[in-house]
């Protein structure tokens, strides 16, 4: 199995264009699979619906809870409809297994009174002040993730349309808008600080760099994102998909509708982005209230 396992891997990133982290949670997934496999002497073609049961219930086990669980048999799905088309097998042991039945769970987000505390942390007086200002400020302005933020490029900012272009997951392209006071902090960070970063090396090309001139990394961005909140005294746990489920909630709060905010997000099905009904519900509640004669 695990021969088949690094074709399945090598496929979904060379063929299918899968981002790394996709790629990486795959591998994670099907190393448990090839270890369960390998304790029955079980091989890709032997495998059988009953196992696949038992697998999933292995885990469970093992303390994973129900969304977990259900991401294994994503996993699983997609591999073994890899080896179907492959031939390897004659029948899918995941047809018609249903997916494990879990709550979705509300995204936790920040007011825009914290928000605006903790855009209001950087000290914009150095070169790494200004670039955190424009971190944060494009951050919340876009709603990108933490890898799509980083990954930035300066040829994909364009300041006089208020947008930048972004490289999503699976390598898919969507245009996204920036508020003026992003556009703003990012102006101000690469004319007056970014080439103080860069010094006399060979310029990236990336617009955030890191105190050595380098890329600056997801892992170094959370530290910043950290130290800000600390400093905000923010009593909420915090992280870039906070500020992501913030952009999003402030932006259905005020009247966007969740296809836009889809588009924006980036996200492939919009059952991703019906998480966030729970906003519009809230909404609707408001305006039946103010409106409802009887109300």
């Amino acid at each position: 199995m695990e021969n088949d396992i690094r074709a399945f891997l090598n496929y979904v990133r060379v063929e299918r264009g899968l981002s790394d982290n996709t790629v990486a949670a795959y591998g994670r997934d099907l190393a448990k699979l090839a270890a369960f496999a390998k304790a029955r002497s079980l091989g890709t073609r032997s495998f059988c619906r009953d196992a696949v049961v038992e697998f999933l219930g292995s885990l469970y086990k093992q303390g994973l809870n129900g969304r977990s669980v259900a991401r294994h048999l994503v996993t699983l799905r997609n591999f073994f409809r890899y080896a179907l088309a492959e031939r390897w097998m004659k029948t899918d042991p995941t047809l018609n297994l249903e997916s494990p039945k879990f709550w979705k769970s509300l995204p936790g987000y920040l007011t825009v009174e914290e928000v605006d505390r903790l855009l209001a942390q950087p000290d914009s007086a150095t070169p790494l002040g200004r670039r955190d200002k424009a971190l944060l400020e494009l951050l919340y302005s876009t709603g990108l993730r933490v890898s799509e933020l980083v990954g930035v490029r300066i040829s994909d900012m364009d300041m006089q349309s208020g947008c930048l272009r972004c490289i999503g997951k699976g390598n898919k392209e969507r245009l996204v808008p920036v508020g003026k006071q992003a556009i703003a902090a990012v102006s101000e960070y690469l004319r007056d600080a970014r080439p103080r970063l860069v010094g006399r090396r060979k310029p990236a090309p990336y617009v955030f760099l890191n105190a050595r001139g380098g890329k600056l990394s997801r892992v170094g961005f959370w530290k910043v994102l950290k130290q800000y909140g600390r400093r905000a005294d923010l009593k909420k746990k915090l992280s870039p998909h906070k500020l992501r489920h913030s952009f999003a909630t402030h932006l259905l709060e005020r009247g966007a509708d969740l296809r836009s905010v889809q588009l924006m997000l980036g996200h492939a099905d919009i059952s991703t982005t019906q998480i966030y009904t729970h906003v519009i519900q809230e909404r609707l509640k408001q305006v039946y209230k103010a409106h409802h004669p009887r109300a």
